[in-house]
């Protein structure tokens, strides 16, 4: 018999169940914290959703009168492509393509021009297409932009980075990895390429805590200096959940083992210098991406890349909570924010990805 609320209110009873079994059971923190994970991926929190009766060829009529008419429909063009699911989009371009004999990202650059541009071609990429190309961008020319490159392969799980490498070597005929290792250097570079591997685990494991805090133990109070390439694999290979609940926020029954030393402080020292989005990322994601966006309209002047691309790449996943961090964190909602910063189509189309200021 199905529980009435259907299954996420069956699994916050299953949940309920299992936090009062901790008080008689520590070992049971595990299962209950990976389940509680699994539930955070399932359930997206964005604000953009598929649009109920959908049409790709209407979609594609439609956004084709809207870009030949006189002056160009930017109106009709934005509520079309904002209120449809990415894979919507994909099924637009498609049905475009049969029906005018062109691609649909062509004929919008011919019409639009600008940030507005910017933001409508980044919604027409599926999500690995659009995270390969801002890799490639980061990696363009002279310098750096390891700032973008941390953001990006820190937060995408194993599968999403997957599609990445495999969108990377389609559209620019090489392997992100070798990009990846000819761009950068040292113990950054170590750590995106063993991000790269896609093989974070995905859930919280008692014992191989214990082995992490013994293998930590060991590469860094255990010898004379630290072994980072201990470090770098931990780092870049375990589940969030587990880095935060195991090494650097333990639990009463691994604090023995780690905080007997001061090898926990090590750890987390090492990463904070190197790869802070890692940490932050490793707390909450949704604040991590609120303090992003927040640092891309503080002072003068608004970081237009950072922002357009987190309101592209996180309107169908976490955006909600991400508006809740922002307004819990800076006082302030992230729609009126933007509101302030921005202006023209290029607003218009930004607060349509944030939804209503709530």
């Amino acid at each position: 018999m199905l529980i009435k609320g259907g299954w996420e209110c069956a699994v916050s009873k299953i949940l309920g169940i299992w936090r009062r079994a901790l008080k008689q059971n520590a070992s049971m923190f595990s299962f209950y914290a990976t389940v509680r994970c699994v539930l955070k991926v399932l359930k997206r929190e964005g604000t953009v959703v598929p649009a109920p009766n959908f049409s790709a060829s209407g979609d594609a009529a439609v956004l084709d009168k809207a870009i030949k008419v006189k002056g160009v429909d930017e109106k009709t063009i934005i509520d079309i492509l904002v209120k449809r699911s990415n894979e919507q989009r994909q099924q637009i371009k498609e049905a475009y393509q049969q029906s005018s004999g062109k691609p649909l990202e062509a004929a919008l650059k011919n019409a639009l021009k600008g940030d507005l541009e910017d933001v409508v071609l980044a919604l027409l990429k599926t999500p690995a297409q659009y995270d390969a190309q801002q890799l490639k961008l980061a990696m363009k020319g002279i310098g750096t932009d390891e700032d973008t490159l941390i953001e990006i392969l820190a937060s995408r799980n194993n599968r999403e980075l997957l599609d990445i490498k495999k969108a990377y070597k389609e559209d620019y005929k090489k392997d992100l990895e070798d990009d990846v290792r000819s761009d950068t250097s040292g113990d950054f570079r170590a750590v995106l390429l063993e991000i790269l591997k896609a093989s974070r685990t995905e859930v919280v494991c008692d014992q191989l805590i214990d082995s992490d805090a013994r293998a930590l133990y060991e590469a860094g109070e255990g010898r004379k200096g630290k072994d980072c390439a201990m470090f770098i694999e931990i780092l870049a290979t375990r589940s969030f959940p587990h880095l935060r609940q195991g090494l650097l926020d333990p639990s009463p029954a691994q604090q023995p083992l780690l905080l007997s030393s001061a090898t926990q402080m090590l750890f987390y020292s090492f990463i904070l210098h190197f790869f802070p989005h890692i940490v932050k990322c490793t707390g909450s994601r949704p604040a991590f991406f609120a303090e992003k966006l927040n640092a891309s309209m503080k002072g003068k002047g608004t970081r237009k890349n950072i922002l357009t691309r987190i309101m592209v790449s996180r309107s169908e996943i976490d955006m909600k909570q991400i508006k809740e961090e922002y307004k819990k964190n800076y006082g302030k909602s992230l729609y009126m924010d933007i509101l302030d910063d921005t202006k023209g189509d290029y607003e218009k189309i930004l607060l349509a990805l944030c939804g209503d200021d709530s």
